[in-house]
């Protein structure tokens, strides 16, 4: 019997551990129900107490519901006042409950009432999400967390920061989260030693933000008091910032040599099949444009058939568009010389008009398939994201790829020139076409096989422009005359020109942008060449043969 009644009082135990786990969990969903439906209230200060109430609850439904309320997702029902998540869909709403995410219907705009924020409320939103994602297993959510309570810089921040920052494994990841930190004690701390100490974590960094709070430091009140009271803080704050802005003038100049280089891969991907059909064959190819946008259009095509057959092999779509766009590219080349160019060689102002007239018929021709808004290209996964470093440096992936590719190109096609029976007779019927055709070289045949080569580099370079640029029927033209310029001033026909010609060329660009604009930078660009020609007319590196000679 005592036994029994040891089980009954265990079973009565139980189960009123479970009814009151569930009253706890009931009562618990009831506050958070009542913190959300707290977000529509119309005083902005009530609504900033309902959201870091929220946030301290710790919930993970939380963090959908301000996320919407910070993207200006959250309404309110007429009907019933309840606030809901909308996305846009039409002319209508698909709503969402906040905390179960589940699906409710949809509604006219006009029966719900949007959840308004201001600044104020916008700046508390990031700081709690920030505090809120700081243990997320994602690194980029961290990081992304961090940066939003930097900005931020609300006291409550400091803790779940310090918190954090205990159990954070990751370097890249840490020291943003102490640069926020440091943030929130310089604006926050009356004391001046742990402010001192806040200045001198935050001197290691030389990004903007930085820059712009110890900046903020050192100005002036309306009435000419200084906007720092502590002398020794502002002292602190002089030698910190002088010494970031030292430091972010060097990584702006490499930041400036990276997007040159960036530029100038682009220009020689685009110039490198003009040396061939300009400087090698003496060939004024107004249409050479258009074969870059063809190779950018083929980039499309082979995505649009990857994504409607087999959508896993995406991130391997621009290898299959490579030679694909060189094919395509490569084959209208050999028919624009065999149906045209040939009969025009040794004419140089009727191939120039005819080639210029071609190019307007091939765009027109693809506006008139395609139609004439930009085209989509999407990015692979592994294009994608940037490098970045504390002294607020970015290096896209996507413009490091585009490098390197541009290199390995250059690379193959002196390969092609060098080591190939193929290369060898272009070179011969380059250097002497009279002679090689004596030989038995057939001259026609290597012209037309040159200049598909020419074409079908420049097709490449439009998968490659595809990731950076809009794709549309003008993108040729964006390229034409950079690509001439280009190829003058290295050396007519010769790549290791084409190559230090559009290094030189992009990185002059990129240096006289911010002081002359990107207008005026090409003129002057443009003047200076004008000038250097007059001087070496074959450019740095000219071609020897008799051909040229003669």
């Amino acid at each position: 019997m005592p036994g029994c009644l040891r089980i009954c009082f265990f079973a009565v135990a139980l189960s009123l551990a479970f009814v009151a786990s569930a009253g706890a969990e009931e009562a618990k969903a009831k506050d958070i129900s009542a913190l959300v439906s707290a977000l529509a209230q119309k005083s902005y200060k009530k609504k900033a107490t309902a959201i870091e109430a929220l946030a301290a609850t710790g919930d993970p439904r939380a963090v959908p519901v301000l996320e919407a309320m910070l993207g200006a997702r959250l309404f309110t029902r007429k009907s019933d006042n309840k606030v809901v998540i909308g996305e846009k869909q039409g002319d209508s709403l698909w709503l969402s409950d906040p905390l179960t995410l589940k699906a409710i219907g949809s509604a006219k705009k006009r029966t719900l009432k949007k959840v308004r924020i201001n600044n104020r409320l916008r700046k508390i939103l990031r700081g709690v999400l920030g505090s809120m994602t700081l243990l997320s297993a994602d690194p980029k959510r961290r990081t992304a967390a961090a940066d939003a309570v930097f900005k931020s810089r609300a006291a409550s921040m400091a803790t779940p920061l310090e918190r954090a920052l205990k159990v954070e494994p990751d370097e890249a990841v840490r020291s943003r989260m102490e640069r926020a930190l440091a943030a929130i004690r310089l604006v926050t701390k009356k004391e001046t030693v742990p402010r001192l100490k806040a200045i001198e974590r935050l001197g290691a960094f030389a990004d903007p933000e930085v820059r712009a709070l110890l900046g903020g430091l050192l100005g002036v009140k309306a009435d000419g008091a200084p906007e720092e009271a502590d002398a020794a803080v502002r002292r602190a704050a002089t030698a910190a910032l002088d010494d970031a802005n030292r430091r972010a003038a060097f990584w702006d100049t490499i930041g400036n040599i990276f997007h040159g280089l960036s530029l100038g891969s682009v220009l020689l991907l685009a110039a490198i099949g003009l040396a061939i059909t300009f400087g090698v064959m003496g060939v004024i190819n107004m249409a050479h444009g258009e074969m870059v946008m063809l190779g950018a259009y083929t980039t499309f095509v082979v995505q649009e058939i990857i994504r409607a057959h087999a959508p896993g092999a995406f991130d391997y779509s621009l290898f299959i568009a490579v030679p694909a766009a060189f094919a395509v590219a490569g084959l209208v080349g050999i028919a624009i010389e065999r149906g045209i160019i040939r009969y025009l060689y040794g004419r140089p102002l009727e191939t120039l008009l005819a080639t210029w007239g071609l190019s307007l018929v091939l765009q027109q021709v693809v506006r008139s398939i395609f139609g004439p808004t930009n085209r989509k290209v999407g990015t692979p996964s592994w294009m994608q994201g940037v490098i970045e470093t504390a002294e607020g440096l970015t290096l896209t992936y996507n413009r490091i790829a585009i490098i390197v590719f541009a290199l390995i190109v250059l690379a193959l096609l002196l390969l092609v020139m060098r080591k190939t029976w193929f290369g060898l007779q272009m070179r011969a019927v380059t250097q002497n076409r009279g002679m090689a055709g004596a030989m038995g070289i057939r001259t026609g045949w290597i012209d037309a096989l040159t200049f598909g080569l020419g074409s079908g580099i420049a097709g490449i370079a439009g998968v490659a422009l595809s990731q950076i640029d809009n794709v549309s029927p003008n993108l040729g033209q964006s390229y034409i005359i950079d690509s001439f310029l280009v190829v003058v001033f290295g050396g007519v026909g010769n790549l290791w020109g084409t190559l230090v010609g559009a290094m030189s060329l992009g990185l002059v660009n990129k240096f006289l942008e911010p002081f002359t604009g990107a207008v005026l930078g090409k003129i002057l660009v443009l003047v200076v060449i004008i000038l250097f020609i007059q001087k070496r007319p074959r450019g740095l590196f000219a071609l020897k043969g008799r051909a040229v000679e003669t």
